[in-house]
């Protein structure tokens, strides 16, 4: 899929979104490794009712209609990478937390490194936030898809939100 920021690839399966990433990222084949040993599957080029969504939602993020790209997720991690990436997903759009601030808030405070790591062992860039995520002193750090598309990404949704208040407010 062609976005703004560059091509992406989806792999779904019949419950929903496996993996959204960047096709460019350095790690993507490693991710699809994780995922065939994760869903003890095969991952093959194809049509699927769920791509046409995914391919959907993601036109609507992307042209600036919806905050977000819903669409059901099928989603294996280890139960603190799931809390994490749960946690990702409560962050609103337009706005940013800190990787101590998820540490504390999925109750573990000192665990920030591994917050980290959890944060870049998302597969479903965008859908899972991961980009919402910045350094304690305010820094842009750590996306896998690259720094400038993490900034595009932020500035895209504030836009978004921006837009949507001054709509409220008439």
């Amino acid at each position: 899929m062609t976005t703004p920021i560059g091509s992406m690839l989806a792999v779904v399966n019949d419950h929903g979104l496996c993996l959204f990433e960047f096709v460019d990222r350095r790690a993507i084949e490693t991710q699809i490794a994780v995922l065939r040993r994760r869903f003890e599957t095969h991952v093959v080029p194809g049509e699927h009712p769920m791509l046409a969504r995914v391919e959907r939602e993601a036109r609507k993020y992307f042209d600036g209609t919806s905050s977000v790209i819903d669409v059901p997720l099928a989603v294996k991690g280890t139960e603190f990478q799931e809390r994490v990436w749960a946690a990702l997903r409560r962050i609103p759009p337009g706005t940013t937390r800190s990787y101590a601030e998820i540490a504390a808030e999925i109750g573990l405070k000192t665990a920030v490194r591994a917050v980290a790591r959890a944060n870049g062992d998302n597969r479903l860039a965008i859908v899972i936030p991961c980009h919402r995520v910045i350094g304690s002193d305010g820094s842009l750090t750590g996306y896998g898809g690259g720094i400038w598309r993490k900034e595009w990404l932020l500035e895209h949704e504030r836009k978004m939100a921006s837009e949507r208040s001054a709509l409220d407010r008439t």
